[in-house]
């Protein structure tokens, strides 16, 4: 492949690149703890845009206990966003000749 050819592609991934940055604010993912008592809705890009929770937490004796389910839930939601953007990255990807392992963006 000539060097024109190679950034003509660079250029397409780079507006694919940018495109799918836009394409992960706008991709909500959930993620719950207890049973659903404690739900969290993120971007694909780790933003955080809602908590809900059980009125049944509300305990002050059990401060502790919200507080875990709030990390748990936040975890769950951030794996499953972690995982919306590498499907997405995987399918901008698709065809490019990349050494196995290699990960988009640097």
């Amino acid at each position: 492949m000539d060097i024109m050819g190679l950034m003509k592609q660079a250029q397409a991934m780079q507006k694919k690149m940018a495109d799918l940055q836009s394409e992960l604010d706008a991709v909500q993912v959930s993620g719950a703890s207890g049973g659903g008592s404690v739900t969290v809705t993120m971007t694909a890009k780790g933003n955080v845009k809602g908590l809900t929770l059980d009125a049944s937490l509300l305990v002050p004796d059990e401060k502790e206990i919200l507080e875990d389910l709030i990390v748990a839930a936040l975890n769950d939601a951030k794996a499953k966003a972690e995982r919306a953007a590498e499907e997405r990255m995987q399918e901008l990807t698709k065809g490019l000749p990349l050494p196995p392992g290699m990960k988009l963006p640097f």
